[in-house]
């Protein structure tokens, strides 16, 4: 699980801002004090609020009294680290996620929680790490549409933000699954403990991001089966949609899971074919020379009855001698086959 996010000796200052749906356009108002915030909630006007930072809790708190949401969801949208979430109560819903994105290294996962509220008037979006524009799309899309979104509408954006932190892992899974064929490549062609270690590595990866979804996988069902009062058609559906997204997302990660299993036997297959290339070649070496030291052993023996020893042409015939079973078993041992590597490189 995450932990909550540490900038400048403390937590990401906490910023307010707010999209009003009115009548004939949504108006955009950022960096907002929670005065001026407030003001607009007693305003009785559609509200997407965006929360940025949670150093400052008690003034989130103060938000989510003025909206009328429960006390019981305050310790739910701003502990952490949070589970996976999703509950409601009332007219009153509330869920949590993670935005999952690649650190530095694109090997290492890093997550940060997103709080999501939805009331009859009001959607608040609370993000545990600062952006320079709180989903810039969806800001773009509100401002942008005609006719403008009213207060039914906002169920519709809850899941369109939801649809938005599960697109984004998508791509993140393409990424593996590239990685992982390049990592299966050089497994058979260069097997190094490094290869186990980075797929190690994407296979923990991939666990995280099982966990991070394995709890909504069970709530959207159930939440569907509920009569939300808060829920148009139109949310129901998506969340529908969100559903069939979070089950293709488990799909993806099993099979990444089995190409991480891939991987390892390619590397232990490369790893036996070289270990066996390695016997074969220090087999051959002994064939060969093994009987050149059984000949080279009986003429070093100190025995003084060996006619060889004064024969004149002794040592060259020894040496021919050595050199013609050499030859001959070089010969038999390459019609054989002894002589191919059977750890070359895959083209």
């Amino acid at each position: 699980m995450p932990t909550s996010l540490y900038l400048a000796d403390g937590r990401a200052n906490t910023t307010f801002s707010a999209v009003m749906l009115g009548v004939q356009a949504s108006v955009l108002h950022r960096q907002l004090s929670l005065e001026q915030l407030l003001t607009l909630i007693r305003g009785g006007s559609p509200l997407w609020i965006r929360v940025s930072g949670f150093g400052q809790p008690h003034r989130i708190a103060t938000v989510l009294e003025a909206c009328g949401v429960p006390e019981v969801f305050t310790p739910l949208v701003l502990d952490t680290p949070q589970a996976t979430r999703l509950d409601s109560l009332g007219e009153v819903i509330a869920l949590v996620l993670h935005r999952l994105r690649f650190a530095v290294d694109p090997m290492n996962l890093v997550s940060d929680q997103v709080s999501m509220v939805l009331t009859r008037r009001v959607l608040i979006s609370i993000e545990e790490a600062p952006t320079q524009e709180p989903f810039p799309s969806l800001t773009d899309w509100l401002l942008q549409k005609s006719p403008a979104a009213s207060a039914e509408d906002l169920d519709d954006l809850l899941h369109y933000l939801v649809d938005h932190l599960l697109d984004g892992i998508f791509p993140m899974l393409e990424q593996m699954a590239s990685r992982l064929d390049d990592l299966e490549e050089v497994a058979l062609r260069d097997p190094k403990p490094r290869v186990l270690n980075r797929a190690y590595q994407l296979r923990t990866n991939l666990r995280r991001i099982r966990q991070q979804l394995w709890p909504l996988r069970h709530q959207i069902l159930l939440f569907l089966r509920q009569n939300q009062p808060v829920m148009g058609p139109d949310g129901l559906l998506g969340f529908q949609e969100m559903a069939q997204n979070v089950e293709q997302i488990f799909e993806s990660c099993e099979i990444l899971r089995h190409q991480c299993d891939a991987v390892t036997e390619a590397h232990m297959a490369s790893s036996g074919n070289r270990m066996n290339q390695i016997m074969k070649t220090l087999t051959i070496v002994s064939t060969i020379f093994a009987p050149l030291t059984f000949i080279a052993g009986i003429y070093g023996m100190n025995f003084s009855n060996m006619p060889e020893l004064d024969w004149r042409y002794g040592y060259i015939a020894a040496l021919l001698l050595m050199g013609a079973i050499a030859t001959i078993q070089t010969g038999m041992l390459w019609r054989r086959g002894w002589f191919e590597d059977w750890t070359g490189s895959r083209r």
